[in-house]
């Protein structure tokens, strides 16, 4: 069985990030999203909340699950008996980031290769973050998020702003 992992923070799943899992999807028998709990970073969402925004926005895609986990994805890896990890790119300036994780990874599990997809053109501009600032000064994000998961964001976002 072919298991591979597409890891991400994903504060909030986007419509390019759903994008990657799909294509990612089609490529092996078992995908495992994998809900990074980042030390580097404050996320918006709980790991929790960003595992149901995934799942609610994946529901359709049968050989999908959501999986929060911290720590090394190596050996996240590993214990999911996973070999290939997914990443998407979406500009140079991202590859050359990404290609030093994937070559680090590759050090620490050289079980483990990491596939590079082309995020689709047309979500290229696209980031949780950029989603972020837009739904924190009450922009229209419904063309940037899945529609399963658009009310979790902007209820989330009046809660913290009208707190």
């Amino acid at each position: 069985m072919r298991i591979g992992i597409y890891p991400g923070s994903f504060d909030p799943i986007t419509i390019g990030h759903l994008d990657i899992i799909r294509r990612s999807a089609k490529q092996v028998d078992k995908l495992i999203i994998g809900v990074l709990n980042n030390s580097k970073k404050t996320p918006v969402f709980t790991s929790e909340e960003r595992k149901k925004m995934i799942e609610e926005a994946t529901k359709d895609i049968v050989n999908v699950s959501v999986e929060c986990f911290d720590g090394l994805l190596v050996n996240f890896a590993k214990l999911k008996n996973a070999n290939i990890i997914f990443r998407g790119l979406r500009a140079v300036s991202d590859f050359e980031y990404e290609l030093q994780i994937a070559q680090l990874n590759r050090s620490l599990n050289d079980k483990v290769d990491t596939f590079f997809l082309a995020t689709s053109v047309e979500y290229a501009y696209l980031s949780s973050s950029s989603v972020r600032e837009i739904a924190r000064y009450k922009g229209d994000i419904s063309s940037m998020v899945p529609a399963e998961v658009l009310e979790m964001v902007e209820e989330k976002f009046e809660s913290i702003y009208n707190g």
